[in-house]
């Protein structure tokens, strides 16, 4: 049975993907600040922040010692606010940095050779439409992801021709809880909630791409909303 391991996994894009895999027939562990250290079947809960790197190397400790290397990592954990260049603080990019930047890196970082060292694996990058067009009032978040596109495709050319996969997956908005802050419904130019896609919509992508053939490498899948407002 293969192991997924997926950040974020308590809720949004997260939770859905830990389910989807699941439903395939994997074990998947979550990885969340909200979640308790619990089990079910085909399931393992591990409450971990991930912007701390004591709780990721016990986490993946843990994991290593109960199931083994995982098959499939899902970077997924992230933090999303707007604020425009001028109000955003010091601690907030450093907060952004830390969850959708840091976090990934150490966790691959952690499992990436023992991908390679094994012959298989895949890695899973959560990114952005952000990740390859700068909005405004994103600074911090698109450099955040800007950042992890750029890591991302390091690690593909240099786990190239190891048996490991790497697939980034730039949705664009998605109908999660990160948006009550930011209200899109009541601001022009933002696409409205009920345009956007749903978490079961990034969980599908993510599914495809693991589930390839060996000989299939998904390198990366865009996806937007069919109506969709590119804000500017």
């Amino acid at each position: 049975m293969k192991i997924a391991l997926v950040t974020g996994a308590s809720r949004g894009i997260g939770l859905a993907v830990a389910d989807a895999l699941r439903a395939w027939g994997m074990h998947v562990v979550r990885l969340a600040r909200r979640l308790p250290n619990a089990t079910a079947q085909r399931r393992t809960d591990i409450a971990c922040d991930v912007t701390r790197p004591v709780e990721i190397e016990r986490a993946l400790a843990r994991v290593e010692q109960e199931l083994g290397v995982p098959d499939v990592l899902v970077n997924n954990a992230g933090i999303f606010f707007i604020k425009p260049l001028a109000d955003t603080a010091p601690e907030d990019f450093s907060a952004a940095l830390a969850t959708n930047l840091t976090a990934p890196f150490l966790l691959a970082r952690a499992l990436m050779p023992k991908m390679v060292a094994r012959g298989s694996g895949h890695l899973v990058t959560i990114g952005s439409i952000s990740d390859y067009i700068g909005f405004p009032g994103s600074t911090a978040y698109a450099a955040s992801k800007f950042g992890l596109r750029g890591m991302h495709e390091v690690i593909r050319a240099e786990t190239a021709k190891t048996g490991v996969r790497t697939t980034l997956v730039s949705p664009g908005p998605v109908d999660t809880d990160i948006w009550d802050a930011v209200d899109p419904d009541s601001k022009p130019g933002f696409t409205k909630r009920k345009d956007m896609m749903r978490a079961e919509d990034v969980a599908a992508a993510v599914v495809y791409a693991v589930t390839q053939p060996e000989r299939v490498d998904v390198t990366e899948i865009r996806i937007l909303p069919t109506v969709y407002t590119p804000r500017g």
